[in-house]
Parts: structure tokens; C-alpha cells; sequence
């Protein structure tokens, strides 16, 4: 059954080829599609277009189809086009004529995307949490190990002190710029469609702010074109943010790997979260990382994956934009999966608390005694020929006891003004607005 079918049917080949993967993707929408249309008919009630004795029981048999697919027990049928077919099908045969009355006032393109907006909107807030629970545990490591030296590098050259304290940080920094980013493309995915219908809205006197207010959207996609034309930009710009955070998490992972590599030694591994090698007996591989390098590689590509789809198209619905969905929709769990295995590997992780023993790291305390000399009179530039002489000659020898304390150096972590930044950024989302908000209308 398709929605749009009248006497002629598509071919099996024709079926087969316009539906492509649609049946499996559509499951991870169905629960937002029923949650819009729930929504959807207590509107068309409040305007005339449902009963007031047909509202309660669409209502109730909506809801079983939603904790089923919450539960993982919704099917799309074989000959079943699309999760929306499905719904309206499983309505009809419960409730008969009724079930036919919940698509008044919209059509599959304001229907598919209010479901990606709600899927992308709850994602987000999965993606953020596990953002937040990664920060939190590089936090915790950058203050119990703010004053274990290590070797920082510019070149892969052995440059200048650094700390495991300013590295651990440096990550959890960088999450709370990603986080602006979520926060900017969750404002972005919080507005409603619902009522755009195929892009030129419905001569019913639809209430698109009853929904909005049902749905807990901050706001509405008001102009009807341009809410269809959301399709392909909201993919494209939410990806850009993924991407962010995966950007983080794959420096991170090249990291640890380097790190734990023999040549550096500055972290170990649990050997729990490594894996051996068939002919090597010795060998601790940093798989996890490897793993997360590469997964975190591909999803910094899917920005420009989904552009090459869409970037070419203009205003109005095509069927191009179905293809977005296979490569956006598994790409949350992704990255989801990344953050979590990472925060598991970050709070067993060992640093190196004897780096500083081997002779090859003396050089990087070179600016320290630069600086020194500068501090005591001597011209920076005269300073700096006298200590690169002495490195020349072998003559120097390293003062290891450092006495940074600026905003943001080894010494002045300001780990708390960083959580702070994080903490503002969190607030601004509003995640328990949209669940109190999503529980009154789905319990």
C-alpha cells in the first residue's frame, strides 16, 4: 500500500528501486512519526477536522504503536512503502475509517521532516550527553595529573615542557567549542515544520503553533518554502557539528596511539583494552583508538557526502534528498559509540610518571633558561644565541622546575573557568522543556 497510489501501481522493479533502503531506515524515525502525528490530530481536533469522539481513541492506538516502537516491536510490512504507510495502516485496520482522517492538512514532505527534526533533535541530546560525560572525565584527569610533566612537540620535534594536566585539558577545551556547535545546530533542528505540507502550505486553518507548543519546539520554520528547503540544510549543517566532535576525538586517538607506542611510552594501556597479534607474542595493539581514528575519519566526511547530494537542487521537495538519510541517520549511534569508548579508555588510561629520566627530553627546558636569562637582564636575543651554544657544546644542563603561571599554562590550568564555559553552553539547550513536553503528549 502506498499512500499515493490510485488505480495504477508501480512496477516491482520500480518499487523496488524508489524504496530502496527506506523500510529499515524508517525505523529509526517511526517513533518520532508517531509522536507528530499525535500531535498533528489533537490539532486537526481543536480545528473541526477529527470528533471529539474520534480524538481519544486515535490517541490511545497511537500510543501503542509508539511504545512499540520504542520497544523495538514496530515492522514496516514488506509491501508497505515507507514508516508513514505504516502507521496510517496499522490506525485503519484497529479504528477503520478514522485511521484515514490523520493525514488532512499535511503531506509525506512536512511529515518526513518534522520526524527527522524530532530524530535529530533527540540525537543531539544523546551526542551532548556522551560529549559531556567525556569532558568531565578529561577534566578529572587534567587535575589529577596537572603537575606530571611531558614533553610537548611542534615538528614531532621535542619543543617545550608541557603536562598531562594541559594535555587531558586541551581535549576537554575543545568539547566545549564542539558544544557550541550542538547547541547551534539543536536551536536549528528545534523548529517546526508541520504545516509546510508539500511546501506551499494547506487551505486548512491549520494551528501550527498549537503543534509547536504540543511537540516542544522553541519555535516555528514560519515560511512554508523555506521549511522544505530545511531538507538537505539541516543534514548539512548538523553533520558540520558532528564532524567537530569527531575532529576532537580522532586527534585524541592519533594521540594515544603515538603516545602508547614504545617510541614514546608516555601512556600505557590497560592490557584489557588492547588487542595481541597472531605471530608476535608481545605485541598490545591500541585497536579501540585505531578504530575510533577511523570512524571518527568518516564522519568528518559526511558533511560533504550529504552536500554532494544536495547542494544542487532548488526550492521544493526532490527525490534526491531520500538518499541524505542513509548516510545521516546511523551516523549519531556512530559517533555516540566513539565518545562512549573513549571516555571508557580515558578513565583506565596510565600516564608515564618517569618520562622525565630519559636525557633526550633536556633540550625542551632550553626556553625556560632562555627565559631566565631575559628575566635577569640579558637581551632575548644574546639569551637565546648563549643557551643554543651551550645545547652545541653539551654543556647545557636543565633547571626541571618550572614556574608557569598564567591564565591557561601548566601552572594555571583554569580547568574551572573551562567548565564554567561548558556548563553556560549546556544550560542554553533546554532539554527538560522538550522532554516534559514530549511525555504529555506520548503518556
Amino acid at each position: 500500500m502506498k499512500l499515493w497510489e490510485k488505480t495504477v501501481q508501480a512496477t516491482e522493479e520500480i518499487d523496488r528501486f524508489t524504496v530502496g533502503h527506506d523500510r529499515e531506515l524508517d525505523l529509526y524515525l517511526a517513533p518520532y512519526d508517531v509522536m507528530g502525528s499525535m500531535a498533528h490530530v489533537t490539532m486537526l481536533h481543536a480545528i473541526g477536522l477529527i470528533a471529539d469522539d474520534e480524538l481519544q481513541p486515535l490517541l490511545a492506538e497511537m500510543k501503542n504503536i509508539y511504545r512499540q516502537a520504542v520497544d523495538g516491536q514496530f515492522v514496516i510490512e514488506d509491501d508497505i512503502e515507507d514508516v508513514h504507510s505504516q502507521v496510517e495502516l496499522q490506525l485503519t485496520r484497529s479504528l477503520g475509517d478514522m485511521g484515514k482522517k490523520i493525514h488532512a492538512g499535511r503531506s509525506r514532505n512536512d511529515q518526513v521532516l518534522l520526524d527527522l527534526k524530532l530524530f535529530t533533535r533527540d540525537k543531539l541530546r544523546q551526542v551532548a550527553e556522551a560529549v559531556r560525560q567525556l569532558f568531565h572525565t578529561l577534566q578529572a584527569k587534567s587535575e589529577q595529573y596537572k603537575n606530571l610533566l611531558m614533553p610537548g612537540y611542534t615538528h614531532l620535534q621535542v619543543a617545550m615542557p608541557s603536562s598531562f594536566g594541559l594535555w587531558f585539558g586541551a581535549y576537554a577545551e575543545s568539547l566545549a567549542d564542539d558544544l557550541l556547535l550542538l547547541q547551534a545546530v539543536y536551536r536549528q533542528a528545534n523548529r517546526n515544520p508541520l504545516g509546510s505540507a508539500a511546501g506551499y502550505g494547506s487551505s486548512f486553518p491549520l494551528d501550527r503553533e498549537m503543534t509547536t507548543r504540543l511537540l516542544g519546539f522553541d519555535d516555528l520554520n514560519y515560511n512554508v518554502v523555506y521549511a522544505q528547503m530545511c531538507r538537505g540544510k539541516l543534514e548539512r549543517s548538523v553533520a558540520a557539528a558532528l564532524a567537530a566532535v569527531a575532529g576532537t576525538l580522532g586527534k585524541l586517538a592519533f594521540d594515544a596511539c603515538l603516545f602508547n607506542s614504545q617510541n614514546f611510552g608516555f601512556v600505557r594501556l590497560p592490557a584489557e583494552c588492547t588487542t595481541g597479534s597472531s605471530i608476535m607474542p608481545h605485541k598490545k595493539n591500541p585497536d579501540v583508538f585505531e578504530l575510533i581514528r577511523a570512524r571518527s575519519n568518516r564522519i568528518q566526511a559526511l558533511p560533504q557526502d550529504l552536500l554532494l547530494i544536495s547542494n544542487n537542487l532548488p526550492c521544493g521537495y526532490f527525490r534526491d534528498l531520500q538518499e541524505l538519510k542513509e548516510a545521516y541517520l546511523p551516523a549519531f549511534d556512530q559517533l555516540i559509540d566513539c565518545l562512549q569508548m573513549t571516555t571508557y579508555i580515558i578513565e583506565r588510561i596510565e600516564p608515564n610518571d618517569r618520562i622525565l629520566d630519559d636525557p633526550r627530553y633536556d633540550a625542551m627546558f632550553s626556553v625556560e633558561e632562555v627565559n631566565r636569562l631575559a628575566a635577569a637582564g640579558t637581551p632575548f636575543r644574546d639569551a637565546y644565541r648563549q643557551v643554543g651554544l651551550d645545547i652545541e657544546a653539551g654543556r647545557f644542563r636543565p633547571d626541571k622546575q618550572l614556574h608557569h603561571t598564567h591564565v591557561g599554562s601548566l601552572g594555571n590550568l583554569c580547568n574551572d573557568r573551562v567548565a564554567d564555559h561548558f556548563d553556560r553552553t549546556w544550560q542554553t539547550f533546554g532539554f527538560d522543556r522538550v522532554a516534559a513536553a514530549e511525555k504529555a503528549l506520548t503518556d
